[in-house]
């Protein structure tokens, strides 16, 4: 056990150190002229003062919650005896406490670093592409190396301290049940954090992008634009601190769930089937290290993206070769019948998942690339008007989760069945299989969110090197970096919601595992769920209703907070008719602090929907009532997350594709259109949809904290 605990320990620290020597390379960057610092600091001003804002709302909240977990575990463990019941309940509570603090610090390491270097990027851009690339992905690397840290440190550190390294077998089969509030604090973080930068930053988008290009005729990005700044820090609250606090709950939870699992077979690897899931985690943050050092473009006339896609690879190949030794090493054994666990097979599950994840990133490729059929057909539609760009947009994305929910079924089918076949006549091992799927996709989840915050960086970087009037030659440079930056993000959403279903699957298993122990039942027995049971299929119903009304409500949310923006720009136009000759500028400040405290008002009630709704479901009908909420919930909430990822990208890239020049170019009727239908899917695809990857988890590990709670 010694050399495991060293191995996890080992790249934590082997992560420090990267982190720390690609912050020095960051800092020691070119900040560049005065003009790109000044409106670099307002950038780094406002996103930090939205987040402390923020962060102090989600605290009142996540205290309240944690007394809350506490209570409620405490009375759904009486049955054991008083001490064991308060003992049960301060663990999970100190766990979701925990949970919480390490996703509130991934977010605050993401923004830190996405407006640090924002700036050099811009700067860089004047040394060349490269230098820009190199600035841009280490910026986002070490907010994808902070985040996959925390995480595998948080919930390794629990595990050991709850006995995971007592030599007991009772007490280290029992930690990984008690760490969930780990994984529920980090989701419960997430979802404010994504939901409220999500409104924040569509909110200040649509604004700006409907009063000053469609109404006022400036381009994106224009200084005259009293909303360009907050336009500017909202692509930092939504994508490098929602997609940070997104992704450390997701490697966290996926953690938990995973070593759940692996309690069931401890009879075949003992402790090694609890702990693979944290050293495949350690793993995949070492091939991503390598794989970001070896990103860069000696030939500049070529699409960045090569570069990165380089760097993905790279991490992939490390990862698939390492990974067969550990679970070589990790999950050989042999069973009761005295033959050998098929290992092979099991690295096959690893395979799956890793796999899995390419099918995502190539699928969202097709649906919101401008190359591509389904961009191209919207963009056609634009030139007939609003009404038929929003009529093939929405047709776009409900034809979008089609093939996802094939492969996503295929990859769990394969790894179930690879564990089954590896482990004949273990009533888990099937469930082992696609937990190993989920480690697999998700080892690479370190260079993913280096890919996604370098698109917030590029797209301020961008934004700066317009705005401080830099010559073309660096607006070019900064350009090709912003397209590549939202390829990225677009990908990246993909790869979340991918990563989330597979993940959600896992998290089902592990909330029965965790049932049949509340009840008494052996590990191995099967737990039912009989959807013919009126309030079992109530249960059901309700959870696909949760999805529908969150979603709603989310998209609802940015339009209220959107009309704030717009109202205030139109305002200062009208007012201050200087700023559009130029002669003065505008209030940048007065319209950050007002999407601030609309972004922060309308994020509560979508988020509070999420927490209270499986907790009632599971009280007022039963357990069974609450898995089935949790698993049409999880499925419903996949398929309106493509939908909604997909379709609202679309929009934005047949904007894009006629602002090339293609249908009349810009300020045509097509280009009006376009703009319009990209407005329609800013909230679906930076909001919504984003906002539902993490409340397909959080809605799993609120069931696992409060299942002792429910009938």
């Amino acid at each position: 056990m010694n050399s495991y605990l060293f191995l996890i320990y080992g790249v934590v620290i082997i992560a420090a150190l990267a982190i720390i020597g690609f912050i020095r390379f960051i800092f020691t960057q070119d900040k560049g002229d005065e003009k790109m610092q000044q409106i670099s600091d307002s950038i780094k001003e406002g996103a930090m003062a939205f987040l402390n804002r923020q962060y102090k709302t989600i605290t009142v909240l996540a205290l309240i919650v944690a007394v809350l977990i506490i209570i409620a575990n405490y009375y759904g463990h009486q049955s054991e005896g008083a001490g064991a019941a308060i003992s049960y309940a301060w663990h999970v509570g100190l766990a979701f406490i925990s949970g919480a603090l390490c996703s509130a610090i991934s977010g605050y390491i993401g923004m830190y670093m996405a407006v640090n270097s924002n700036v050099r990027a811009a700067s860089g851009a004047r040394k060349g592409l490269n230098k820009a690339l190199q600035i841009a992905l280490r910026g986002g690397a070490v907010t994808g190396l902070a985040v996959t840290a925390l995480s595998l440190f948080g919930v390794a550190t629990l595990f050991f301290a709850y006995g995971g390294s007592s030599g007991q077998q009772e007490l280290i089969k029992n930690a990984p049940s008690l760490i969930v509030g780990f994984g529920f604090g980090a989701s419960f973080v997430a979802l404010f954090a994504q939901l409220g930068g999500g409104i924040y930053t569509k909110a200040a988008d649509v604004g700006a992008d409907l009063v000053g290009k469609v109404e006022a005729g400036i381009p994106e990005d224009d200084p005259r634009n009293p909303a360009v700044i907050a336009d500017l820090v909202g692509d930092n609250v939504g994508d490098c601190a929602g997609r940070g606090a997104d992704l450390f709950e997701s490697t966290a939870a996926e953690n938990i769930g995973a070593m759940i699992l692996g309690v069931g077979l401890y009879p075949v690897f003992g402790l090694k089937g609890i702990l693979f899931p944290l050293v495949a985690r350690a793993i995949g943050i070492i091939a991503s290290i390598i794989g970001i050092v070896f990103v860069n473009t000696k030939d500049e006339s070529k699409d960045p993206m090569i570069a990165l896609n380089k760097g993905y690879f790279i991490t992939t190949i490390v990862n698939l070769i390492v990974l067969f030794f550990a679970v070589k090493v990790m999950l050989s054994g042999h069973l009761s019948n005295g033959s050998e666990v098929n290992y092979l097979l099991l690295y096959g599950s690893a395979v799956a998942g890793i796999l899995l994840s390419y099918v995502f990133v190539f699928l969202t490729n097709y649906y919101t690339s401008m190359s591509k059929r389904p961009v191209q057909e919207i963009a056609k539609a634009s030139t007939t008007g609003a009404a038929t760009n929003i009529i093939t947009g929405i047709s776009v994305g409900m034809e979008s989760p089609a093939l996802p929910v094939l492969f996503i079924s295929a990859a769990i089918i394969i790894a179930y069945r690879f564990g089954q076949l590896a482990l004949p006549n273990i009533a888990t091992a099937g469930f082992y299989g696609t937990a190993i799927a989920t480690m697999g996709m998700l080892s690479t989840t370190a260079y993913i969110l280096a890919m996604d915050t370098f698109g917030p960086i590029t797209d301020n970087a961008g934004g700066i090197t317009e705005m401080s009037e830099a010559p073309e030659s660096v607006r070019l440079v900064t350009d090709r970096l912003d397209a590549c930056g939202n390829t990225t993000k677009a990908l990246t959403k993909g790869y979340a919601v991918g990563s989330a279903a597979l993940a959600t699957f896992l998290l089902f298993s592990a909330y029965l595992d965790e049932v049949k122990k509340i009840l008494g039942k052996p590990i191995d027995s099967w737990f039912a769920v009989d959807i013919g049971k009126p309030e079992v299929f109530i249960g059901a119903f309700i959870g696909a209703m949760i999805v529908f009304l969150f979603s709603s409500t989310a998209i609802r949310a940015v339009g209220k907070a959107a009309q704030y923006v717009i109202l205030e720009v139109r305002r200062q136009f009208k007012e201050n008719p200087g700023i559009m000759e130029g002669t003065s500028k505008p209030d940048y400040a007065k319209t950050v602090d007002i999407v601030t405290k609309g972004a922060l008002k309308e994020m509560v009630i979508p988020g509070l929907i999420v927490v209270v709704a499986p907790i009632l479901v599971g009280i007022i009908l039963g357990k069974e009532s609450a898995a089935a909420f949790l698993m049409v919930g999880t499925i419903s909430g996949v398929i309106m997350a493509l939908f909604l990822n997909n379709g609202g990208g679309a929009w934005d890239n047949a904007k894009k594709y006629i602002e090339l020049g293609n249908y009349g170019g810009k300020k045509s009727e097509a280009h009006k259109a376009g703009v319009v239908g990209d407005t329609v899917g800013d909230p679906f695809k930076d909001t919504a949809g984003p906002s539902l990857h993490v409340l397909i988890k959080l809605i799993s590990t609120i069931t696992l904290v409060f299942a002792s709670l429910f009938r």
